[in-house]
């Protein structure tokens, strides 16, 4: 108690300092508690952390940004590509229809002196349908990473209950110590299906000290999930589940206090706070 009471007298202890305009002879004295100077520079270096997030933000918005624009950019000249592609064909199916080939050639020779803008530079033909299938491939590419990590990223509610526990430190509810808390505890009764929040193989299926019976699955691109406490598991190391398939039915195994489902999110080997996964009026769709 001796020892608080010196830290808080410390802690409200004035400082005197000092101001010395160049201007002028005159000094400008004024006090402040200790713990005055301590909330400023926390202020500061507060505004300096959101500064920064918000510069990273912003400079990653751009990048999307841009990168929308120049698919766009690309889309617009696969249009151009097939337009003439269309022409090129049109325009073979013409000369053929004459059949010979000198009278081909005469309607080749007429074409190009009564239109020459519809004559068509083979080689230019060439580059611009290579251009188009490399800028297909990239598109391609691209729109199979962004159903990849959407089929990854673990979305929605893994049951319908109430939260119990939130995800950070907490006390202990058996024994009352203080403790970090991992994931969210969801309330439901015994047998409740629980299914997984996103496509994904599963890599663990069995007895976990503590967990009791628990599900992992791996999702891919970093991400993975956790079920704790389970009645029974309905799935085996090495399945492939998809989002909203039942992987196993709620319980009280392990360490715990009643029923209920301890779920967990993973990014790079790191348990992050589900409730960043999961909005009010999410659920997932059932899947047999």
């Amino acid at each position: 108690m001796y020892k608080a009471k010196r830290f808080l007298k410390k802690l409200f202890t004035p400082v005197s300092i000092m101001m010395i305009p160049h201007d002028s002879k005159r000094t400008i004295n004024f006090r402040v508690p200790s713990i005055g100077i301590l909330v400023a520079v926390f202020l500061w270096l507060a505004g300096t952390f959101y500064v920064v997030t918000a510069t990273v933000d912003t400079v990653e918005y751009y990048q999307m940004k841009n990168r929308v624009a120049f698919y766009s950019s690309q889309f617009s000249e696969l249009q151009t590509a097939m337009n003439m592609i269309k022409k090129a064909d049109a325009e073979f199916q013409r000369l053929l229809s004459f059949g010979s080939k000198e009278r081909i050639l005469e309607n080749v020779d007429a074409r190009k002196t009564t239109d020459d803008a519809g004559s068509l530079d083979i080689e230019q033909l060439r580059d611009q349908i290579r251009k188009t299938a490399d800028t297909v491939t990239a598109v391609g590419d691209y729109l199979k990473e962004q159903k990849d990590l959407y089929s990854s990223l673990p979305k929605g509610w893994p049951v319908a209950g109430r939260v119990t526990s939130h995800y950070g430190h907490r006390q202990d509810p058996k024994y009352g110590g203080p403790e970090f808390h991992s994931g969210i505890d969801i309330s439901v009764p015994k047998g409740t299906p629980i299914r997984t929040t996103a496509d994904g193989v599963v890599s663990f299926s069995g007895w976990s000290a503590g967990n009791g019976n628990l599900v992992v699955v791996e999702h891919g691109m970093g991400y993975s999930t956790l079920y704790a406490h389970n009645s029974g598991n309905k799935v085996s190391v090495g399945d492939r589940v998809k989002r909203g398939n039942v992987i196993a039915l709620a319980g009280a195994t392990g360490y715990t206090t009643g029923s209920h489902l301890h779920y967990e999110v993973w990014v790079n080997g790191k348990a992050v706070n589900p409730r960043d996964y999961i909005w009010e009026d999410t659920r997932v769709s059932e899947k047999k």
